[in-house]
């Protein structure tokens, strides 16, 4: 049967009105709140230029906060703080958390530092610097994965981990499979993966054998649920965190995946993990508990239990703070903490990240330093994993290597450490890249670190990847190819959703 004219009007008419409403819809929601002008001018275009597939799109990845009625309903960190805060007044392993070892701002001996400090105050109050914790950076999986696993083959009582990938190869089973060994010993094991991350790994069941064990919980993180019209698939957990007994904790950009470790004469991927002992650990206990609670909804009394916070004895004489950052927390917290560093610096910054598309005021804040006589220098991958964030983060070199920025491509294998240090003094250090997404989409954790001595340790890892790397000269960064340039520039348009 033949479609006739008026049936042609009526649909042309009727999709038409459906773009138009969806185009509206975008916009509104894109204009609800303020966020970075290029990401709200972006959607609006795809909406307006790609009928049905830019308003998808917007919906799986231009959403980038919970709503607040969403908040009020799902987010639960608050709570936990609260009941956290009630057993800080009693007599409990609680006390020596919080009180016993809390530094304050006004006695930290450093100027730089006690300027920093008494911002996060103001941003974080609930987590405050801590002292006499003992630090022990660890390079790449070669050196972090043998003491995780021989943290979890000598667990006692619990082992909480989270990933933000677990690769379906042997690395990964391997992990599962001591890990369910330890359950069956009597050992709690809680284990939270980002499905996002771990797509292959959860499509493919791998996790699914693993769930009837008892004493092992599976838990899958992710706010996209199209039944409750939820489609945040952009709203990821980068965290990369493990507790052991709630004495040992480890932390840094490393996931378990066979990439991670030198096989075959294939160098593995070069990263920054850290062990730590000492108040950090409750500190990273609580923000894995916060995050299996906002997934599970397990007891509240159950993941505040004493057990899971034993008593925490001096182990070193660093001072700590966690700056756990995501969609839920204060808007541009982890950022704001990265320009204040920045702009405090009177020596020397030292910037490693494997994607680096920040904000235009972080590099605003980079190029005055630089100009102002800091000794600024950058590492980032010489070949990217994602092209495209390689490619968007060249757009920036010209801007700051004339400001005397120093750029450093670091030779294979890829590198995807994170870190920030400030003169002799502060380190930054954790999951987040220097990026947008890191900065506003991802729950990130950062943990500061003020002490000479592991500060020192830090800036030693870098400047290892500096001595593995090539300078990029500005006077031949200018002769490359036009095509090149146009490429850049156009993937950085797309640095707010990279």
């Amino acid at each position: 049967m033949n479609e006739t004219p008026s049936d042609l009007t009526f649909w042309v008419v009727f999709s038409t009105a459906l773009h138009i409403c969806a185009f509206i819809g975008v916009t509104l929601h894109a204009l609800q709140r303020r966020r970075y002008a290029s990401a709200t001018v972006l959607w609006i275009f795809l909406a307006w230029s790609f009928p049905l597939i830019g308003p998808l799109l917007y919906l799986s990845f231009g959403i980038d906060r919970v709503s607040t009625k969403g908040l009020e309903r799902q987010l639960t960190n608050q709570l936990l703080i609260k009941k956290r805060d009630a057993r800080l007044a009693e007599k409990t392993p609680f006390r020596a958390w919080h009180l016993d070892y809390r530094t304050l701002s006004d006695a930290i001996e450093n100027r730089m530092s006690r300027k920093l400090n008494h911002v996060i105050d103001a941003i974080i109050p609930e987590h405050p610097l801590l002292s006499s914790n003992a630090v022990f950076p660890l390079a790449s999986g070669d050196a972090a994965y043998p003491l995780m696993l021989q943290a979890i083959r000598s667990a006692q009582h619990h082992i909480h981990m989270q990933s933000f990938i677990i690769h379906r190869d042997d690395t990964g089973r391997k992990l599962l499979e001591i890990l369910k060994k330890k359950a069956e010993e009597g050992v709690k094991v809680r284990l939270l993966f980002d499905r996002f991350g771990s797509t292959h790994a959860y499509l493919s069941g791998m996790f699914r054998k693993y769930r009837k064990i008892p004493n092992f919980e599976i838990c899958g993180w992710t706010q996209a649920n199209p039944l409750k019209a939820q489609f945040q698939i952009n709203l990821r957990n980068h965290r990369k965190n493990l507790v052991v007994d709630g004495r040992v904790a480890f932390f840094g950009g490393v996931n378990i995946a066979s990439e991670n470790l030198t096989s075959n004469g294939r160098k593995a991927i070069r990263d920054y993990h850290f062990k730590v002992e000492g108040p950090m650990v409750h500190e990273l206990q609580f923000s894995f508990l916060s995050d299996w609670f906002f997934m599970t909804r397990e007891s509240i009394d159950d993941l505040l239990h004493a057990d899971l916070f034993p008593k925490i004895i001096s182990c070193g004489n660093v001072n700590a703070r966690l700056i756990d950052s995501g969609p839920s927390s204060e808007p541009g917290l982890l950022a704001e903490v990265f320009f204040n560093a920045i702009v405090e610096a009177q020596e020397q910054i030292l910037i490693v990240s494997p994607y680096f598309v920040p904000s235009s005021d972080i590099i605003q804040a980079i190029r005055s330093a630089a100009r102002r006589g800091v000794d600024v220098r950058i590492v980032l991958p010489k070949k990217n994993n994602h092209r495209y964030a390689g490619m968007a983060a060249k757009a920036l070199y010209e801007d700051l290597l004339e400001t005397g920025v120093r750029i450093f491509h670091r030779n294979p294998p890829f590198i995807h450490a994170k870190a920030m240090v400030i003169d002799t003094s502060v380190a930054l250090v954790g999951t987040a890249n220097i990026d947008i997404r890191s900065l506003e989409l991802n729950y990130e954790t950062t943990v500061l670190f003020e002490e000479q001595t592991a500060v020192t340790a830090i800036k030693r890892m870098i400047r290892e990847d500096i001595d593995d790397s090539t300078e990029i000269k500005l006077n031949e960064w200018l002769k490359r190819p036009p095509l090149q340039k146009l490429g850049e520039n156009l993937c950085s348009l797309m640095t707010p959703v990279l």
